[in-house]
C-alpha cells in the first residue's frame, strides 16, 4: 500500500522544474518545495522506523495514531516555518527533489521487506509495521492532494492509498461518514482543507463539530 502512494507521488515530483517548486499547494503557507521537503522527512522517519524495533507492545494502531495530532495553531506555524527554512537550504531544486525520490524509493522498499506483524517505534509510539505502512500511506495520500492543488495535469493519488485514507478517517469518526463525497473530496473535508457546508453540516450532525479529525 505504502509502495503505491509512494509510488504516484514520485509520478508527480519527478517531473517538476524549478518554477513548478513555487507553486502554492494546500498547506498553509506551502510551496511545492516545502510540502516536498516534509514529504522528505516522513520518508526518512519511514526508514527509521521500519529499521527500529521496538520491545513493548504496540500502543497505537492505523487509526488510533492520528488521535495525537489535534489541530495546534502554534505548533503548525512553527513547522511552516521550520519547513521553509530547511527546503531554502536547497538552493538547485533537483537537489530535493532527487534526495526525495531515492529516500522514497528506498523507504517503499524496506516497507515490502518488514514483516507486517513487527512492533516498531515511531514518534514516541509502538506500532505493527502493517499499521505503521497504513499511517504512511495515508499521510502521502493527503500530502498528494495538497501538492497537486496547482499542478492541474499532475496524475491523482494512488487508489489505495484512497481507500486507506477513508478508511482511517472512517475509524477516527466513528462510523462510514453519512455524506456522499468522493475519495479525494473527503480527505480534504475531513482533514480541514475545505470548510464544510451547511448541508454537510447538518447531514454530520455534531460529528461536523470533531472535523478537522486531524490536521
Amino acid at each position: 500500500m505504502v509502495r503505491y502512494s509512494y509510488e504516484a507521488l514520485a509520478a508527480v515530483v519527478r517531473p517538476l522544474g524549478d518554477e513548478e517548486s513555487w507553486l502554492p499547494t494546500d498547506c498553509t503557507g506551502w510551496a511545492v518545495r516545502d510540502l516536498l521537503f516534509h514529504l522528505l522527512g516522513d520518508a526518512q522517519r519511514a526508514l527509521v522506523a521500519l529499521h527500529t524495533p521496538a520491545a513493548g507492545p504496540p500502543d497505537r494502531d492505523a487509526v488510533t495514531y492520528w488521535r495525537d495530532w489535534a489541530p495546534d495553531p502554534a505548533g503548525a506555524a512553527n513547522g511552516r516555518r521550520w519547513n521553509r527554512v530547511g527546503a531554502s537550504m536547497f538552493l538547485d531544486f533537483r537537489q530535493l527533489r532527487e534526495l526525495y525520490l531515492e529516500t522514497a524509493a528506498a523507504a517503499a522498499e524496506a516497507a515490502a521487506g518488514t514483516p507486517p506483524d513487527r512492533p516498531v517505534a515511531t514518534q514516541g509510539h509502538v506500532l505493527r509495521a502493517g499499521d505503521l505502512m497504513f499511517t504512511l500511506a495515508v499521510e502521502a495520500t493527503i500530502h498528494h492532494l495538497d501538492l497537486t492543488a496547482h499542478l492541474p495535469a499532475a496524475p491523482g493519488p494512488a487508489p489505495a492509498g484512497l481507500t486507506a485514507t477513508r478508511a482511517a478517517l472512517d475509524g477516527l469518526l466513528g462510523r462510514p461518514v453519512p455524506v456522499d463525497w468522493s475519495d479525494e473530496h473527503y480527505a480534504r473535508a475531513a482533514t480541514g482543507r475545505v470548510p464544510l457546508t451547511r448541508d454537510e453540516r447538518r447531514v454530520l450532525g455534531p460529528d461536523a463539530d470533531r472535523i478537522p479529525l486531524f490536521a
